[in-house]
């Protein structure tokens, strides 16, 4: 079995934070997105992974570092890294077909700006299947229309009559992705655009047109990291999650001066709380420092400095600064105070 990630895009929701780290390295509860997000994967396929397929951006933006970060990931999970490059912001087909080197076989691609949380067996019968999320308001999102036999039979984007409550959600397996890889070339060879952008739809409509059957795997929870406010709300989230499971979350390095932490919290290595109320739904990463300051909510990265603050749904990036006291003010590109 394979996973195919692509991440090439520089995230501008995320801004400022994604201005120096590309969105899927942003930890969320502690972990980079796209650490969670493959290791959730590989939880469900329940099989041996054998290679990781990473289509990564501009050189310049996902350097040696995250190439050295993304290998060992697919390290801890006993497979193989195979990094690509995706050299134009062409869509989601031309970023698949970046890694045709590694398109054959058995296969997930996943995109690197969700999080998951699933317990199903893949379908064995199918050709495919697209993991999908139950949703209040479908006509917000792209859905999948079923038959009577539960096959997905189409891919309707932002249906304005009623069609299904099933949201795709960006994850689809192939029992052979070189099905997948033979219809994109198509696309790419009739020069098949929307908005300049080359879409994994069409491909997967051909596949459809020849019948090939796909089959819907339904997730529990579904958690986007797309902009500031939903990726705090999936912090928290996931922060539940891991606090329900048992998971340790608190540093045992955690310097407390007559500070209290309300859990859940994610709190990193050698932070400094004096004086402070953290809690609940916040993430510390290492090295950072809050003093004087109440923050719940909140997502913080590493050795950054807090204090004089009363945080909430606050998302503040490495080595920033942020004293609620201030008079003197130097803000760059992309920043906002509310």
């Amino acid at each position: 079995m394979k996973i195919i990630v692509p991440m090439a895009g520089r995230g501008s929701r995320l801004r400022p934070h994604t201005l120096t780290v590309p969105k899927p390295l942003i930890p969320v509860a502690g972990k980079p997105i796209v650490h969670r997000l493959v290791e959730d994967i590989a939880k469900v396929l329940d099989q041996p992974i054998d290679e990781i397929a990473f289509i990564l951006g501009d050189p310049a933006f996902f350097g040696d570092d995250i190439v050295e970060s993304l290998e060992g990931l697919a390290k801890g999970l006993n497979a193989k890294a195979s990094i690509y490059r995706q050299d134009q912001p062409l869509g989601t087909g031309h970023a698949i077909m970046s890694a045709k080197e590694s398109l054959s076989g058995p296969a997930v691609v996943a995109y690197a700006d969700t999080l998951i949380k699933a317990d199903f067996k893949l379908d064995k019968d199918a050709d495919a299947v697209i993991w999908t999320k139950k949703v209040g308001n479908p006509e917000a999102f792209g859905v999948v229309n079923l038959n009577e036999k539960n096959e997905i039979i189409e891919l309707v984007e932002k249906p304005k009559e009623f069609v299904s409550d099933q949201a795709v959600i960006g994850i689809y397996y192939f029992k052979d992705i070189a099905v997948l890889k033979e219809k994109l070339e198509e696309v790419l060879d009739e020069n098949l655009m929307h908005g300049g952008e080359y879409q994994i739809n069409d491909g997967i409509k051909k596949m459809m047109a020849e019948d090939r059957i796909f089959k819907t795997g339904t997730v529990d929870e579904w958690m986007d990291c797309g902009n500031k406010n939903v990726t705090v709300e999936t912090n928290g989230r996931m922060l539940n999650f891991l606090h329900q499971d048992g998971e340790k979350l608190i540093s045992d390095s955690v310097k407390i001066t007559n500070s209290e932490i309300t859990e859940p919290c994610y709190i990193g290595e050698n932070v400094e709380l004096v004086n402070a109320k953290i809690g609940p739904n916040v993430s510390v990463g290492d090295g950072t420092k809050i003093t004087d300051a109440e923050v719940k909510n909140s997502l913080i990265q590493t050795f950054a400095e807090v204090r004089n603050a009363k945080l909430d749904n606050a998302m503040i990036g490495n080595f920033a600064k942020f004293d609620g006291n201030f008079t003197q003010i130097s803000i760059g590109d992309y920043s906002t105070l509310e």
